[in-house]
């Protein structure tokens, strides 16, 4: 058995672009070991989803109450 099975969780969501509030469904993985990446900017691009750049840092805290960025 893949080791990295044990810790994957893929489900469906539902995403909506702020600026035309159109809507996609998308398969995610929800995976334990992922430490920062939330979206690829190829995935946005492809999606055409608007990318700006933000004006200061967000602070996420996980499940666990640790601060990532």
């Amino acid at each position: 058995m893949n080791e990295n099975a044990l810790r994957e969780v893929k489900v469906k969501i539902g995403l909506e672009k702020i600026n035309t509030q159109e809507g996609i469904t998308v398969e995610a993985l929800l995976n334990s070991s992922v430490i920062e990446l939330v979206m690829s900017l190829e995935f946005t691009r492809k999606q055409r989803f608007k990318i700006q750049k933000i004006k200061r840092l967000i602070y996420v805290r996980n499940v666990d109450g640790i601060f990532t960025m």
